[in-house]
Formats: structure tokens, C-alpha cells, sequence
């Protein structure tokens, strides 16, 4: 049988088997290694970004006496790193999915971003930004990443390498005023801007003025261009995905990455995810619409200009949580929570644009707690780094290499 109608066969059996995923007929390429590093019960968060020189770079979040650390590491040739705190505080943010991440840029300057509370209010919180020439070893002081001071939500941030420095997304709401009479008075934005290596900010850019309040921005890099990713929000309470593209201070109007057409009156708090190589865009994301949640992965080979048809990855019960690599020849790693019948459980699958694709592998078991967070995941080179928290008594910040052949 030839490889193309192997693929075809797949794709037939995946739409008709319960709207689940088929039984991939490959045999899986994925091989998980060892648990390589782990932090102790009560740290979480966890984030995984790829520096200028394919090394990795993890943040999270720990108690550390009455306050909280926010804590970064880095892998290299030789190992692990032991952990740098970043910032050290009580009046630190904690949310389990709305959470730190970090940047290195071309000139090796690592920026890392995290919540800080400005007020009393439960989502009065403002986004923070902080740099590194050491290699973590030594902070700038703090400065506010958007020119917004009011005690509103900012958060949900994403940042990627961009020209000589870097380029990061967040969800803004400075337009939203909570009434005691009729509740919450307009909407969340989600917003956009530049990053220089010696802390300069370029201008705000707002990308939509209309988004679900507390679900996870995404951006990506395609060629010379960027794409953003987010969860949309309609007058009648659509939450599908959008997408914008463009670079600096020119962006196109949104457009849906799938028209799923989820209808739900509040936020899932589940977003998308990016990775893209060249022109290539791979997504992940998920859906409950019509009662029956799914994760789903798309490709793009237009730099996001438009998707292939949606392609489900799960097996059944997904709780979502996502994230995505492209690989080199075209195909996609996704990883997400799944409820299963017995112990939620971290998965990964390889998936390809015809819509084959590989068993599903275990990264770990886990719990359906909110408390279990969001795995993230980056590839070097023939491997990839998985991180999550272990939500256990004796649990914590969990990283594990799986391994790519094939």
C-alpha cells in the first residue's frame, strides 16, 4: 500500500470512528526520556522558550517563605543550570493559566515577563518586564510593559524573537469597567508591541478591540512577518480562533483560523497555540462546540493567510490545554491534557497536513485539577522538552526530553 493512500485510509477511519481520532496506522517516531528536571510540591507554571544558541530556557513559579520566586533556569550542552530567581515577592500574581514566560534575543539578552498586583481587585494585575545580559544571573529593575496604569487585567502574554530584539502580544483590559449595577461595561483587546534589548518599547498596536477575557494569546514568526493567534469573541458570544498577521504597526483585520462556530457565554480559557518555520504555520487548539470538546491542529504554508481543513488529535475526553511544534519535514508534535477513563494524562501525537497521523504517546499522568496548569513544549533540534506541573502532595514542575526519529 503507498504511503499517500495509507494517509487517505487514516483520514477516512479518523472521521469515522465517533469523531475521534482514528488508530494511526504509524508506528510512533515519539520516545519520552527520563524526568530531567523537577522543582518541589507547590511550584507550577511552567514555561519553555528556545534561546538564540538552541538552548532552553524554563520559568515558573514557587513559594518561597510568605511571597512567591519566579525562577528561571537554563539547559544547555552541559546540563541544567541551577535556578536563578527573577523576581521575589508577595505581591506576585499566581494564576494557574496565565503565566510567566521569557525571550532570549539575538543578542543573547533574555527579557522575561510576569503579573504583578497593582490593587486590591482579583484582576488587578499589570504585566511586568525585566532583562538579562548574564545570563540570569543579574535583573534590570522592573518596567510596565504597556502604557496602561489602570487597575484592570493585562495579561495572557506572548513573546518571540523579532529583529534585533523582540515582539510580544497581550490581552488588555483597560476598556473593561465593572459596574455594580450591570456587571462588567466593554470588552478585553488584545494588543501588540516591540522590544528592544535595552528596554526601549515600540508603539501599541491594537489587534482586535473585541476578545475572550482569559484565554492564551499565541505568536509566531513566519518569514519576514508575524502572526498572531488568539480566542475571538462576536456580539452573540462566538468564541472561535482568530488570526492577524503583519509586523511593526501594520496588521491585517482578524480572520477565523477555523469556523467552528462555539457559542459559549464565558471564557474557556483554553487558547491556541503557534509554531511556524519559514512560511510554514502550524496551530492547535480547542473546541466544545456542540457539546463535544476537541483539539484540534491545522496547517498553514502561507504564512497564516489561510488553514487546511482542521484535523482532530485527541482521544475523546480532552481538557485542552495545548501547545504545538512544526517539524521539518511538515508535520507537527501537539501535546494536551486528555481526562481518559481512569487518571488525566499529558499526551503528545505526531500529526501530518493530510491528516495522518502517529499513536498518541504518554508524557505523563497528571490531574484534572486547574492546579495541573498548562504543559509547554520546545523542540532542539531531534528532540523535544516537555514541561507541566505534577499536581501531587510530593508533585511540582516536571521537564522530560522526548525523544524524534523518523
Amino acid at each position: 500500500m503507498s504511503r499517500d493512500r495509507t494517509r487517505f485510509l487514516t483520514l477516512v477511519l479518523a472521521a469515522l470512528v465517533c469523531g475521534c481520532a482514528g488508530e494511526a496506522e504509524r508506528p510512533t517516531s515519539l520516545t519520552p526520556g527520563d524526568v530531567e528536571f523537577e522543582r518541589p510540591s507547590g511550584s507550577g507554571e511552567p514555561h519553555l522558550s528556545v534561546g538564540a544558541e538552541g538552548r532552553a530556557v524554563l520559568t515558573w513559579i514557587e513559594p518561597d517563605g510568605a511571597a512567591s520566586a519566579l525562577r528561571l533556569a537554563i539547559r544547555d550542552t552541559d546540563g541544567w543550570s541551577a535556578p536563578r530567581t527573577v523576581r521575589h515577592t508577595d505581591q506576585l500574581f499566581v494564576n494557574w493559566a496565565d503565566f510567566p514566560s521569557s525571550v532570549e534575543m539575538p543578542d543573547g539578552t533574555i527579557a522575561v515577563h510576569w503579573l504583578e498586583k497593582v490593587a486590591q481587585g482579583p484582576y488587578a494585575y499589570h504585566v511586568l518586564l525585566a532583562f538579562s545580559s548574564d545570563g540570569g544571573a543579574t535583573w534590570t529593575e522592573p518596567l510596565r510593559a504597556h502604557d496602561d496604569a489602570s487597575p484592570t487585567e493585562h495579561g495572557f502574554v506572548s513573546m518571540v524573537p523579532w529583529r534585533d530584539g523582540a515582539a510580544l502580544t497581550w490581552l488588555d483590559g483597560r476598556d473593561m469597567v465593572v459596574d455594580p449595577g450591570s456587571g462588567v461595561r466593554g470588552a478585553m483587546s488584545v494588543r501588540f508591541r516591540t522590544l528592544e534589548p535595552d528596554g526601549h518599547l515600540g508603539p501599541e498596536v491594537v489587534l482586535d478591540d473585541r476578545t475572550c477575557e482569559c484565554c492564551q494569546t499565541a505568536l509566531a514568526r513566519v518569514g519576514d512577518g508575524l502572526v498572531a493567534a488568539y480566542r475571538d469573541r462576536s456580539e452573540s458570544e462566538v468564541r472561535d480562533i482568530s488570526v492577524v498577521r503583519g509586523a511593526g504597526e501594520q496588521w491585517t483585520d482578524p480572520a477565523p483560523l477555523s469556523t467552528d462556530g462555539w457559542t459559549i457565554p464565558g471564557c474557556p480559557v483554553n487558547g491556541p497555540q503557534l509554531s511556524a518555520n519559514g512560511q510554514a504555520l502550524a496551530s492547535a487548539w480547542y473546541t466544545g462546540v456542540g457539546g463535544a470538546p476537541g483539539v484540534h491542529v491545522a496547517f498553514s504554508d502561507d504564512g497564516g493567510a489561510t488553514f487546511g481543513p482542521r484535523i482532530r488529535i485527541d482521544e475523546g475526553l480532552p481538557l485542552g490545554r495545548v501547545d504545538i511544534e512544526r517539524l521539518d519535514d511538515g508535520s507537527a508534535v501537539a501535546v494536551w491534557l486528555e481526562a481518559s477513563d481512569d487518571a488525566p494524562r499529558v499526551l503528545a501525537r505526531r500529526v501530518w497536513p493530510d491528516g495522518s497521523m502517529e499513536a498518541s504517546i504518554l508524557v505523563s499522568e497528571t490531574a484534572g485539577e486547574r492546579s495541573s496548569g498548562f504543559p509547554r513544549m520546545v523542540r532542539l533540534s531531534d528532540e523535544l522538552l516537555v514541561a507541566w506541573t505534577l499536581a501531587t502532595d510530593d508533585g511540582g514542575v516536571r521537564v522530560r526530553s522526548v525523544r524524534l526519529s523518523g
